[in-house]
């Protein structure tokens, strides 16, 4: 049987890699793993995941996944602070996707010790 690495870019299985913070097992230490763990959110269509990891003063009510996007690759491109030692930080990535990829500086902060996505800037 084929072990394949999560979708994420790290070389750990999907179980072993996001799947635990997925499924509320763990929380992301570093603001990187949140937003790798957010990437990889997207890719299997976990709604749910990313709602509970936005930050509340810049979550949506709702967000309408394309069941039809295909990610393909998430490159980091740099990331700054976001460790056990911060309470802010960012990371800047491109994400690839068929036909395209996007390109985010993103902000976390942490609420209550948890990591969250707070909002991103799209650089030129």
């Amino acid at each position: 049987m084929a072990v394949h690495p999560c979708p994420c870019g790290l070389l750990e299985t999907y179980e072993a890699c996001c799947g635990r913070f997925h499924s509320g097992a763990a929380a992301a230490p570093t603001a990187e793993r949140l937003m790798r763990s957010r990437y990889c959110a997207f890719v299997r269509l976990d709604a749910g995941y990313l709602l509970r990891t936005w930050h509340p003063r810049t979550r949506p009510e709702r967000i309408d996944l394309d069941p039809g996007m295909r990610w393909t690759g998430l490159e980091i491109l740099e990331a700054a602070a976001g460790s056990a030692f911060h309470s802010t930080g960012t990371v800047t990535f491109r994400a690839s996707y068929r036909g395209g990829s996007l390109h985010e500086r993103s902000r976390f902060e942490r609420v209550d010790g948890a990591w969250m996505y707070l909002d991103g800037e799209f650089p030129g």
